[in-house]
């Protein structure tokens, strides 16, 4: 069996946050949330409105500072490239604009150009006024765009809000697409809660600003506070589609309450930790 602090050596740490709170308006969005965003992985954060989910992200990503505590950005050889896709995306109808002038603005080279395309096969909407694509096109397209800058860490906040199911079905299987594809962490934002327990390889679920629980999709579900929350019956048996948790940072079942939770401290994550973010 795959330990947690065995799964913390098998793949680089990109992100690190350590005991981070945030305090606005004298209210705790967060309080000691300790998370490591880990290569390769597909981390899904849960929880009802006003719980951080999206608080904690942006945190993450460098939109924002904590109040307590600290993220430490962990990469050799310059800054940690993130690839970001927002949970709300208004499109000006005032002022029209091609799919293709919309992802050309990203300013990448023609090799990345073709390959982000190919990867969310959005080469039939390239002539299109962005204003005229349906939800899903419109995600893909965003995707598209943050994958230009070859992203060690996809950011994904709410990516399927708004899509029917078969829509949020078939952007989810790209995700997972994209993460083997890359290699790159993705960290997502939800409340598909079916969809994201198949989709995801580590789940964290947030209740008021702290971490309720935390672990793989299948101990997730069966954890006191997932059900208190959410209830029993949902899980990844309802889902959409499966997921093969094959790679061995999750073929742990173990359960980790926030409590009990406590980060391997490697000095040589330490080494190459920083705080620069290129959300350009």
């Amino acid at each position: 069996m795959v330990t947690a602090a065995a799964a913390l050596r098998s793949e680089p740490v990109l992100i690190r946050a350590t005991g981070v709170g945030v305090e606005y308006g004298g209210r705790a969005l967060l309080n000691g949330v300790d998370l490591d965003v880990v290569a390769g992985r597909i981390t899904t954060f849960v929880g009802n409105n006003g719980a951080g989910k999206s608080t904690l992200l942006r945190l993450l990503i460098g939109l924002s500072e904590p109040s307590a505590g600290r993220i430490e950005r962990c990469v050799s050889g310059g800054r940690l490239r993130i690839g970001y896709v927002p949970q709300h995306f208004a499109v000006d109808t005032n002022l029209p604009i091609s799919v293709r002038r919309f992802i050309a603005l990203a300013g990448k080279v023609r090799q990345q150009w073709a390959e982000a395309i190919a990867a969310t096969g959005v080469e039939s909407l390239l002539s299109q006024p962005l204003q005229s694509l349906s939800g899903g096109e419109l995600r893909r397209v965003l995707l598209a765009r943050a994958l230009l800058r070859r992203p060690q860490l996809l950011a994904l906040d709410e990516p399927a809000a708004g899509l029917d199911v078969r829509s949020q079905g078939a952007l989810y299987r790209l995700i997972g697409e994209l993460r083997d594809r890359y290699g790159c962490a993705v960290v997502v934002v939800s409340h598909d809660l079916n969809l994201v327990m198949a989709a995801s390889d580590e789940v964290l679920c947030l209740e008021q600003g702290r971490v309720a629980c935390r672990g793989a999709p299948h101990s997730v579900v069966e954890h006191p506070e997932y059900q208190k929350l959410f209830g029993a019956h949902l899980g990844p048996e309802t889902a959409v589609f499966s997921h093969a948790h094959t790679d061995p940072h999750t073929q742990s079942s173990d359960l980790e309450d926030h409590k009990h939770h406590k980060h391997h401290e490697d000095h040589e994550d330490h080494e190459h930790c920083e705080r620069d973010v290129d959300l350009r």
